[in-house]
């Protein structure tokens, strides 16, 4: 299956050649820089699907209300989604090996200040630490790979990407969920750590270090604008399930989020080097794509933040059984992402792209219908397995068309940028959503479900009407692309 991505690099241009500064790996190697970025990115993976199903211990031991809860989550979200946009560039300018190691390093110090944390508002801040880390691994693993690998074999090392952090990440919830129960929600945190170890020691001995020359400084404007007007209107999101649509400090809040969202975007057009290239969303691909993540991961991450903890709260599962339910899910993308990598090569992304999300809606409507309550092999698995389908026709082809939409010289910008679109999506979905299942009575759990399902039908529809047949091979970006 992965012998197609150890083959030599085709012949670079000259863009190609300027960002790539390392000479292609051999094959032994190029296994070892696939297993770096497999294991560093998914530290991010792991902790927000780990975190999920010991969201209910938490809050009994910690004593947090419902929007300290949503922020265990929100902060690190908040903080990956805005600052992932510069963790590419940032990747692209200093070395891409060497934003990936520290930011593997910075996240194992964050884990373990989470393991420790005394209270609430600390594990809050130690959150939003873990987010800042992964805002620079993930766009810099997704780099490595567009600098390591040629256009033929990238998009089965993508798809091997998708697929191996897809597994480890199905570990996860299964082992977190066995912690809580048996020994406490802290130890969860603490998996990180020889993870981070391992990955480090990979990326220093295998590693080859690439950068772009021509990204000479980076956007820091851009970066205080976009977190700040992420984080404002996620407070007043927020904020609205406990103070109500009247309060004057949550329609402040809002108004000053739109205000500084909006700073940001005029900031990207006078920047010279901008965090998020305006010129970029000139492609109808490129903007596609993106657009459909939003809606995708809209659904998924509200679907898969609130299903486990629908299962503790009201059908008697354990911590352990919310998490090992998910594994089925996991071990499909795990198993057949691949597959979809090279299919989406041969024939396109758009069918995949616009069959994959509305498979996925399909999977969240399974999930809203109330035979959940019936057991987990009637009720919740072949939901799952529908979700896991869809998913795994969507994700390598969504991230090999994002990528490819763009020169090779813009990949850590690009990933950064899609990387950005989800995290954001995934913010949106837990505040939005969060006011509905939260609300008293039995129909904020279904409602949810159901708003997840349109979101992913949705992405499907953008898919068709937006994805090119074949997907661009590294096209040449405006000279007004800064």
């Amino acid at each position: 299956m992965l012998a197609a991505m150890f083959g030599a690099h085709p012949p670079c241009d000259e863009g190609q050649i300027r960002a790539v500064s390392a000479a292609p790996a051999p094959v032994a190697r190029n296994r070892l820089v696939l297993a770096a970025t497999v294991l560093g990115s998914s530290l991010a993976f792991i902790d927000g699907s780990v975190v999920n199903v010991a969201l209910p211990a938490m809050r009994a031991a910690l004593k947090a209300d419902a929007a300290q809860v949503q922020w265990i989550v929100n902060a690190y979200l908040l903080l990956l989604g805005a600052l992932v946009l510069i963790g590419g560039s940032a990747g692209d300018r200093y070395g891409r090996r060497k934003v990936f190691v520290l930011g593997v390093g910075l996240f194992a110090v964050a884990s373990a200040a989470c393991a420790i944390a005394p209270n609430v508002e600390l594990l809050i801040l130690a959150r939003a630490v873990q987010g800042i880390a992964a805002a620079f691994v993930v766009p810099a693993s997704l780099a490595i790979l567009g600098a390591t690998f040629g256009e033929k074999e990238r998009g089965a090392a993508i798809g091997a990407w998708a697929g191996f952090g897809a597994v480890t990440t199905a570990l996860g919830p299964v082992l977190g969920g066995w912690l809580v129960d048996v020994v406490s929600w802290r130890a969860i945190f603490l998996i990180n750590l020889p993870i981070a170890a391992a990955t480090i020691w990979l990326a220093l001995i295998a590693v080859p270090e690439s950068r772009d020359p021509d990204v000479d400084r980076l956007d820091w404007l851009g970066a205080v604008l976009a977190a700040s007007g992420l984080g404002a209107v996620t407070w007043g999101l927020t904020a609205a399930g406990g103070r109500g649509w009247t309060s004057p400090a949550v329609w402040s809040a809002l108004a000053v989020g739109v205000a500084l969202l909006a700073g940001f975007v005029v900031s990207q057009a006078r920047e010279k080097r901008p965090m998020m290239p305006l010129a970029l969303y000139r492609s109808k691909t490129f903007s596609g794509a993106n657009l459909l993540t939003l809606a995708l991961y809209f659904g998924l991450t509200g679907a898969l933040f609130f299903l486990p903890f629908e299962l503790i709260a009201h059908h008697g599962y354990s911590a352990a059984k919310a998490g090992a339910a998910l594994l089925p899910m996991s071990l499909v993308m795990g198993t057949l992402s691949g597959l979809a990598g090279r299919v989406a090569d041969k024939v396109g992304p758009r069918p995949l792209l616009t069959l994959g999300p509305i498979i996925a809606g399909l999977g969240f409507g399974l999930l809203a219908a109330p035979w959940i309550g019936t057991g987990y092999w009637t009720g919740v698995l072949p939901a799952l397995l529908v979700l896991a389908l869809g998913m795994t026709i969507s994700v390598a082809p969504l991230t090999s068309t994002v990528m490819a939409a763009v020169a090779a010289s813009h990949a850590g910008v690009a990933s950064g940028i899609n990387n950005a679109v989800a995290r954001v999506a995934g913010l949106l979905a837990v505040a939005v959503l969060g006011l509905i299942y939260f609300t008293p009575g039995p129909q904020g759990y279904p409602m949810v479900m159901m708003i997840s399902a349109a979101a992913a039908v949705v992405a499907g529809v953008v898919g068709a009407l937006t994805i090119g047949g074949k997907a661009p091979r590294n096209p040449r970006p405006s000279t007004s692309s800064g």
